[in-house]
């Protein structure tokens, strides 16, 4: 595999240089995985805007969807990554664990959330009726699933980015789960 360089401030372009300059004031350093967005002049802000975009996913929502997406995906990046904000969301490390496996018994809208995610990716959008049924009644609307496939894409581009470029894991990393406990 080719080995992809991380970019430093001083190798990307002006407009980066500015959000890199950002992004070390709100995290303490720029993640490797923003860092490498800077190869292209444009792709990190327009990345940072749907990260940002205004959602009726809350927070924590969006967290459970980031978390159960990366892992399908395998992403030990952004499982990493968003196990760290999943902690700051108030979630314990056995409910990340659980969330991880789509199986949240803490919270049941939250659990309709997870599989929903789970299912959606692991079957491209294909899930079964009784999946979307679960997601509404458990108090979901039109506006949310529209705004949780939006969560997923975005995780899905950082997910894959990762798999394509390999650079390292720059947060604490995220506890392996068993593959036989995510099915």
């Amino acid at each position: 595999m080719k080995n992809f360089p991380i970019p430093t401030k001083e190798q990307v372009s002006p407009a980066n240089q500015n959000i890199f300059d950002n992004l070390k004031s709100m995290v303490g350093f720029v993640p490797n995985l923003f860092a490498i967005f800077g190869h292209s002049d444009t792709a990190l802000s327009d990345y940072l805007a749907l990260q940002n975009r205004k959602t009726s996913v809350r927070a924590k929502e969006r967290e459970v969807i980031n978390l159960v997406v990366s892992q399908v995906n395998r992403c030990s990046y952004c499982l990493s990554a968003h196990t760290q904000f999943a902690k700051m969301n108030g979630f314990t490390d056995e409910q990340i664990l659980d969330i991880r496996r789509a199986n949240i018994s803490f919270d049941p809208k939250l659990d309709a959330l997870a599989k929903l995610a789970k299912s959606t990716v692991e079957n491209r959008g294909h899930v079964r009726s009784e999946e979307l049924e679960n997601f509404f009644a458990a108090g979901y609307t039109e506006a949310s699933l529209i705004d949780v496939v939006m969560v997923i894409g975005d995780k899905i581009i950082t997910n894959y980015l990762h798999a394509l470029t390999d650079i390292p894991v720059d947060w604490p990393l995220a506890p392996e789960l068993e593959t036989a406990t995510i099915n």
